[in-house]
This record gives structure tokens, C-alpha cells and sequence, in this order.
């Protein structure tokens, strides 16, 4: 499972708000992309933890298709209507609790104080500030900018950040 966040495909913002390091937007989008790619094989599950795309539907769909996995979407702050609605994604929803190896994951676009079976050792997977945010005990940010612009495995993280 990969659950990236915080991509911002599309979104001419992005480089000015959070000072990704690319020249252009569309330097942007297919550097993320190719990191997707590199990183995301085409039966992997992926869930999308918001702040995917703008500029449309046809945009967000064509970009869908580009994109290795099976795409989940945690709704963000940023996904209009048009992306949400996009053909392509295998499921669309706003919070979504998955079991991983008998551990409880909670995924939502916005980090938690506190989460379901927090004190027995859950996790919380989010995004939405951009890697500026001192995380809880067993909480971590999957933003793109954290992660070297791509999405980051259960495993990565396992080993990365002592994730237990």
C-alpha cells in the first residue's frame, strides 16, 4: 500500500505556496509523476490521501491514466468536485480505517490529535500540511513533500521512522 498526498497536480499555486523545486509546472507534474511511476507498480494499491489534481475532469482523468496502481481517494481540502467525479479512481471517500498486518491505519486528509484505537498502537496516515507539522506518536505526514515527491510505502515508513 502507498499512500501518497499532497500533489498538487495541475496547480500553478503550488510552486509559489510550498517552493517545490521545479522550474515550471509542468516540470512539476511530470517529475511527480515519473517518481509515481518508479515507485507505484501497476497492481499496487494506492490511496491518494487528497490534494490530487485541478483543472477539470477530462485533465484529472487523463492524468489518472498515467499513473500506475489502483487509486483510492481520501477527499482533501483541494479536490473539486470535477476530481472526485473523475473516472479512474477505485473509491472515493473522505476517511477510511485498514487493517495492514493486524495494525489499524487511519487514513484522512487532515492529521488527528487523536485517532480510534490510539492507544493501542493505530496509526495515523494524513497529509495536508505539507510537512510542517511535528507529528504525534505513531502519526505521519504522506505528503509528496516529505518523501521526495512520491508516494511512500508501509514498509518505508517502517523502516525510515521506527514505525511499530
Amino acid at each position: 500500500m502507498s499512500p501518497p498526498t499532497d500533489t498538487h497536480f495541475n496547480d500553478p499555486r503550488i510552486l509559489r505556496i510550498d517552493r517545490r523545486p521545479f522550474g515550471s509546472l509542468a516540470e512539476h507534474d511530470e517529475a511527480l509523476i515519473a517518481r509515481w511511476n518508479e515507485t507505484v507498480g501497476p497492481e499496487d494499491e494506492v490511496w491518494h490521501l487528497g490534494d490530487f489534481a485541478r483543472h477539470g475532469k477530462s485533465n484529472v482523468e487523463a492524468l489518472l491514466t498515467r499513473l500506475n496502481g489502483r487509486k483510492n481517494l481520501i477527499v482533501g481540502n483541494n479536490d473539486a468536485s470535477e476530481t472526485t467525479a473523475a473516472h479512474g479512481w477505485h473509491s472515493v471517500q473522505h476517511y477510511r480505517e485498514l487493517i495492514q498486518e493486524t495494525q489499524l491505519i487511519v487514513l484522512c486528509h487532515y492529521p488527528f490529535r487523536t485517532w480510534n484505537r490510539m492507544g493501542k498502537k493505530s496509526i495515523n496516515l494524513h497529509g495536508h500540511s505539507h510537512g510542517k507539522l511535528k507529528p504525534l506518536t505513531r502519526q505521519y505526514d504522506v505528503g509528496v513533500d516529505s518523501w521526495d515527491f512520491r508516494p511512500v510505502s508501509l514498509q518505508t515508513l517502517r523502516g525510515k521512522r521506527g514505525l511499530r
